[in-house]
């Protein structure tokens, strides 16, 4: 993490991590907010809640509407998103590569293990496993397991082989663009056919999908869903109606993950 990455402008910065609280607490009780709830909150004073305000007001983040009215515009939910991106990417890397060492995986015993025994550790189908077999990954079994039981396993040392899975993005059209009956349905049933994680966003997708023989195994949740998928390796796809499509889009841009567009809307 460098000077100036900006991760380590936000985390190093009072004013900024305070400005992106403050940006938070307006989006989630817009648009009457209490500027005294929300200094005491965050344990500055009102004063500087009020200063603050006006900066991102100036900023073009926020939208003033009389005494204490006030909403978070479109630049406003772009800059929170882009910085709780920042936020997750760096949370993800403590999970991942600093809290492992102190602390007890969860993984899935491929074979009868013993309390005391090092085994491999590795991903297979977005879950983590535990045998005898040598891997690059390895750990210290914490308590017996039969083949098929939960395992705790410390101690682990090497880099677990993995790799992320690919997305397959999916823009469907709204409903009064036609929605699912305007979709390529020869198009969508291959893809759905050849990934094990299909997930859909808006009516219209879950629709299209069902027209096609598949249920999708996300609908509530389903944008989050299918990027922690694809961090755990599997390849998935997501039909998204159009209006959704280039926000996701950004998402997985800050996310790092790889992806692939589909236009199913049929000429």
């Amino acid at each position: 993490m460098t000077n100036d990455d900006p991760l380590s402008l936000l985390l190093r910065s009072k004013s900024e991590i305070t400005r992106f609280q403050i940006l938070v607490e307006i989006a989630a009780n817009q648009p009457a907010v209490r500027q005294q709830e929300v200094a005491r909150k965050l344990g500055v004073t009102p004063q500087a809640v009020s200063e603050y305000i006006r900066e991102l007001v100036e900023a073009g983040h926020v939208a003033a509407h009389g005494r204490g009215r006030y909403e978070v515009t479109r630049p406003g939910i772009e800059w929170v998103l882009s910085h709780a991106e920042i936020l997750e990417s760096y949370a993800r890397h403590i999970r991942r590569d600093v809290i492992h060492q102190v602390s007890v995986w969860t993984a899935v015993a491929d074979e009868d293990l013993r309390e005391g025994e090092t085994v491999g550790v590795y991903m297979k189908d977005g879950w983590l496993y535990a045998g005898r077999e040598e891997r690059s990954a390895t750990g210290v079994v914490t308590m017996d397991a039969t083949r098929g039981q939960d395992v705790g396993v410390a101690r682990l040392n090497g880099i677990i082989e993995h790799r992320e899975g690919r997305i397959h993005v999916c823009k469907v059209p709204r409903v009064e663009r036609g929605g699912s009956r305007r979709v390529q349905r020869a198009l969508l049933r291959e893809i759905a056919d050849r990934v094990p994680v299909v997930a859909a966003v808006g009516l219209e997708a879950a629709v299209a999908l069902s027209s096609v023989g598949r249920k999708p195994d996300m609908f509530f949740g389903s944008r989050e869903g299918v990027i922690e998928a694809a961090f755990h390796g599997l390849e998935c796809a997501i039909v998204i109606v159009d209006e959704e499509f280039t926000d996701f889009l950004k998402r997985l841009e800050g996310a790092g993950l790889g992806y692939t567009i589909h236009d199913l809307t049929a000429p």
